[in-house]
């Protein structure tokens, strides 16, 4: 029986050491304290485990590579895995966008079925144990050195490391400069699902502020779009975060120029939205402008569209011109910002770039430069928006590399 070491029990990791383990000796590392830390904090604790969507239309959610993962996703689908938790007794639960969460709302439930899969099948599970060198020769990996004192050996190979976001978890990395090591190229790491940063402190009156139901586009120079989505969307200290900011700024480049434009009333048109402001203005003709716009807008958000609008706060409604208010209408239709840059690698949530997927067989996920070395999840260049997308990528990934040996 061979001898397989899998390296990072994330959700890659645990489900390769899980498939590998029906045919071979599966050592399972992590240089964590306990299993799927990172995974125990996505969806704010409460584990978004997949999608609920047909498994074709999960490609329109993958920018990062996509085709590369046709056959991963497959042959271990969402489906399989809503099955395999709900066969550890989990129960599922469908919300808003197709996400799929425990029941429970806990992501401990999720990592106690992974848990007791692992338990059935006599995976060992080392933990405190961090690889800190790889050896090899002829294309052949001979052992590891683990936390710089003791050397492990095995006959295959499989990293499951992630990224190099949330480095407390355990994500620094260090499965790409292994494999770098090992002479594969590494497509540069960027952050990419991470809040987005407003030049000029400009967001900070509005911190905490959540819109629901807005339209946003990221703009290039302020005229092509390279993004542009529905959703929910929060205001912070720094700029700007949520579901849709998170996904647009997988599209900024560093060395460009973007603005981020807002659509507060998408489900109007301008000429809609005039009549509804209209209609408002005439409930408060003897009000002033400032308090007139209670029904249309969230109170944090009524002095900036003033200030945007270059109306005087204290003018009376009856006063407003046409012209200004055509103006409002554009305020609000297109509430717009400079973008600073992106926030820091260590706060987002998916990293881009990774082993180079050129280097990798689509069907195995074996490595084409190394025998005995098959790699799974983020630490491959792979990366999919927010939704459930990125940990249903996973634990494909990891189905086929461990499948595969």
């Amino acid at each position: 029986m061979s001898k397989v070491i899998v390296i990072g029990a994330g959700p890659a990791g645990m489900m390769a050491a899980l498939q590998a383990a029906k045919k071979h000796e599966v050592i399972l590392l992590d240089g964590n304290e306990r299993i799927g830390k990172k995974l125990f904090i996505t969806g704010k604790g409460r584990c978004n485990v997949t999608n609920a969507k047909d498994i074709s239309e999960f490609f329109e959610y993958i920018p990062g590579n996509p085709h590369f993962l046709y056959s991963s996703l497959y042959s271990f689908t969402n489906d399989d895995t809503m099955n395999f938790f709900e066969g550890e007794g989990i129960k599922l639960k469908v919300e808003r966008g197709d996400r799929v969460f425990p029941e429970s709302d806990k992501s401990s439930d999720i990592i106690r079925g992974l848990s007791n899969a692992l338990s059935r099948t006599n995976v060992k599970i080392r933990l405190n144990s961090r690889v800190t060198n790889i050896k090899y020769k002829n294309r052949i990996i001979t052992d590891i050195e683990i936390n710089n004192e003791e050397f492990l050996s095995g006959d295959y190979f499989i990293v499951a490391t992630g990224g190099a976001s949330y480095p407390l978890t355990g994500s620094r990395g260090e499965g790409q400069k292994f494999a770098e090591k090992l002479g594969h190229n590494i497509i540069s790491l960027t952050p990419a699902l991470v809040p987005i940063e407003i030049k000029d402190g400009k967001t900070k009156d509005l911190m905490g502020l959540s819109l629901k139901n807005v339209e946003v586009a990221i703009k290039e120079n302020n005229k092509k779009v390279v993004y542009k989505n529905f959703g929910e969307m929060l205001f912070t200290h720094f700029g700007v975060s949520g579901p849709l900011i998170l996904s647009g700024s997988r599209f900024i480049e560093k060395g460009k120029n973007y603005g981020l434009h807002i659509d507060l009333k998408p489900a109007l048109n301008i000429g809609e939205l005039d009549k509804r402001i209209q209609k408002d203005f005439s409930k408060n003709l003897n009000k002033d402008f400032k308090n007139s716009l209670d029904e249309l807008l969230p109170q944090k958000l009524i002095p900036i569209i003033i200030e945007a609008s270059g109306i005087l706060e204290n003018k009376k409604v009856n006063e407003i011109t046409k012209e200004e208010r055509k103006n409002l209408v554009k305020v609000i239709k297109d509430l717009s910002y400079d973008i600073k840059g992106l926030r820091p690698i260590d706060e987002a949530i998916v990293t881009a770039g990774g082993v180079d997927i050129k280097e990798i067989d689509p069907s195995t996920l074996k490595s084409r430069i190394i025998d005995n070395l098959s790699f799974a999840g983020e630490v491959m260049d792979v990366d999919a928006f927010t939704g459930g997308y990125n940990v249903q990528i996973a634990f494909s990934t990891g189905f086929i590399a461990g499948s595969n040996i």
